[in-house]
């Protein structure tokens, strides 16, 4: 694997790090690939029941590198067909992918998550920030809009109204008004962040593992489907979980007042 996004597993936590600090950590085509592979690389391992996602440096991701974008059309005079069909390729690859996990993430943000950047953390389950963490929507800064499925993500998790604010003015919210806005759910001392986030994903590991990803794949998709549907598929998972092994041990530890052990099946 490059080492333009690292890799560790530890307790059933993959790591995932932006590594390339010298540019903020932007989404370069070097990054976006080796990103996807190390998020797939976490959902195929069945030792894996959380993703902690954050950046090495002192920001998360300035987002898309510009030298790139304008590589685009004035180096390698990409037409619009060319244009569109990198941001399906390349880009947009990211919130597919993580569409797709049925793996928790949680997002530290260790700085600023500026334009993909920012969506980058609105992709993920949960948002813890440190104190130096800024947020903007700054497309428009450069005449453009989000392109990597930010206008789909941003409104459901701050609502409409303040991601018109945050996309029409490009104003950078800081890690406190993120709190506010519902943005993060916690911010925290900057040298406690990532402490702050592997105590969170340690209480998301104690659980059974095939529950965590139930649990995560019932509520992304009822959120996408009716009332009635959303209920047969938790009636289907709920007949699998009862028939799990970690199921049992879980109610024999609670009635027997111990310390369950969870084996993944």
């Amino acid at each position: 694997m490059t080492d333009a996004v690292l890799y560790e597993l530890k307790d059933r936590i993959a790591t995932i790090t932006l590594n390339r600090p010298e540019t903020r950590n932007a989404l370069s085509d070097e990054v976006v690939p080796a990103l996807i592979a190390q998020l797939e690389r976490a959902e195929a391992d069945p030792a894996v029941s959380c993703i902690i996602l954050t950046g090495a440096g002192t920001s998360f991701s300035s987002g898309g590198n510009l030298k790139e974008i304008r590589a685009m059309t004035q180096e390698k005079k990409l037409s619009v067909h060319g244009i569109r069909n990198w941001y399906l390729d390349c880009i947009q690859q990211i919130p597919r992918t993580m569409a797709k996990l049925t793996v928790p993430v949680i997002c530290a943000v260790n700085g600023h998550a500026i334009g993909a950047g920012c969506d980058l953390t609105m992709m993920c389950d949960i948002r813890i920030a440190s104190e130096k963490a800024v947020f903007a929507e700054s497309f428009m800064r450069v005449g453009l809009i989000p392109g990597d499925g930010g206008a789909w993500f941003l409104p459901r998790v701050i609502g409409l109204s303040r991601a018109c604010e945050m996309s029409y003015t490009c104003d950078l919210i800081d890690a406190h008004k993120a709190e506010r806005w519902g943005m993060v759910s916690e911010v925290v001392q900057h040298d406690a962040l990532l402490f702050a986030a592997r105590a969170m994903a340690q209480r998301i590991v104690a659980h059974p593992p095939i529950g965590i990803r139930y649990a995560k794949k019932l509520l992304m998709e009822s959120q996408q489907m009716p009332l009635s549907a959303a209920l047969e598929m938790a009636a289907g998972m709920q007949a699998t979980l009862q028939n799990t092994a970690d199921h049992l041990e879980a109610i024999d530890a609670a009635l027997e007042k111990r310390t369950p052990v969870f084996k993944g099946a």
